[in-house]
């Protein structure tokens, strides 16, 4: 991701496939509706817990002693969220708690009291169900230079496993050093044993490593961290995903098909339900926004594309905005989906075979 580094934001992921479904006739798929966090959690490990939300505020972060920071929470984040004020606190932060009723959908702006403590903070975390990174209180305070964090939809089960229960040196590590090839490649091709074949054109896109880093001024990304990833000016062919921004992890495997650097359809229900969604959005929602590439050996596939995405060995592609990544596309939307058991191959040469990662 590497926000920090580069100081561009991190777009996170929106939602709405169970409209998408409505729409085109189809029926709601497996994983649709959105997942509350405090819903059917496992209890997470308290000390990888404590390493968490410490390392949120110290490490990623790097809270200052005296200075302002602000917690968002929901009522299905509240229990997380005051873990994490208190994390902050301890580190020497004047932190603020604000819980709000959780907005209905993702880039609803946060009432105006919680929109006003956001432009007069130096930090923030937002820990809520559904993503504020859109919205124009967020956009507002970055650009005032508040660095930030958003968690959309995070439980301490997965706080604790993938932020907690990581070597997150080693994650970092491996997140710079595919970003450096991914920056280095003209052309990549993505296959996996169930018939992803889909070549994207890399020519001048820098690559960007989520390495945690979110201690320097106007930095914004989403935690827990681990990947690193480009845009593409284009691609050509199909992808066979297993687990869908918003639909979670699909009965069966999704195959998409793009053309010209955009998503032309999707097979199955879910597959073409998932390409609605993006056309209602905008004709330009179709775009190839993102190549990206897990390096969390922490993260385990559940469903949630803010976990799935970071599992070290996979492929995720999105579609959508790629404004705030280094592209060009400006829409309100960018799904992921993410390829198990992927080989990548940058200009030829092997970086993952099968889903393991050629470099360390």
């Amino acid at each position: 991701m590497g926000e920090a580094e580069n100081a561009i934001p991190r777009l996170v992921r929106c939602d709405g496939i169970a409209d998408a479904c409505a729409h085109a006739g189809a029926p709601v798929p497996y994983g649709a509706r959105p997942m509350n966090p405090s819903e059917s959690s496992p209890q997470p490990d308290p000390a990888a817990l404590d390493r968490a939300v410490d390392a949120v505020a110290r490490r990623c972060l790097a809270v200052r002693p005296g200075e302002e920071l602000l917690v968002i929470g929901d009522d299905g984040t509240a229990e997380l969220a005051r873990r994490l004020r208190d994390a902050a606190a301890a580190a020497g932060a004047e932190a603020v708690l604000a819980l709000m009723s959780p907005r209905e959908t993702h880039g609803s702006n946060p009432p105006p009291s919680v929109a006003q403590a956001l432009a007069a903070c130096s930090a923030f975390v937002a820990a809520t169900t559904y993503s504020l990174s859109h919205t124009p209180a967020r956009k507002l305070a970055t650009e005032r230079g508040a660095r930030g964090a958003s968690m959309p939809g995070i439980t301490a089960a997965t706080l604790a496993r993938v932020l907690g229960g990581a070597d997150l040196d080693a994650v970092a590590r491996r997140s710079r050093a595919v970003g450096e090839r991914l920056e280095a490649a003209s052309e990549a091709r993505i296959t996996c044993p169930l018939g992803s074949d889909l070549t994207l054109d890399l020519r001048g896109a820098p690559g960007i490593p989520d390495d945690g880093d979110l201690s320097q001024p106007g930095a914004f990304g989403n935690l827990p961290f681990g990947e690193a990833y480009c845009v593409p000016r284009g691609g050509e062919g199909r992808l066979v995903a297993s687990s869908l921004a918003s639909v979670g992890i699909p009965d069966a495997p999704v195959a998409l098909e793009v053309r010209d650097g955009a998503l032309h359809d999707g097979e199955g229900d879910v597959g073409r339900a998932f390409a609605e969604r993006l056309r209602a959005v905008d004709a330009r929602a179709t775009n190839v926004a993102e190549l990206g590439v897990g390096t969390n050996d922490a993260a385990t596939l559940t469903g949630s594309i803010l976990e799935d995405e970071k599992m070290l060995g996979s492929v995720h592609v999105a579609f959508g905005a790629s404004a705030a990544i280094g592209g060009t596309v400006d829409v309100p939307v960018h799904l992921d989906v993410v390829v198990l058991d992927a080989s990548l191959e940058l200009d030829g040469e092997l970086l993952l075979d099968r889903g393991r990662l050629l470099v360390d």
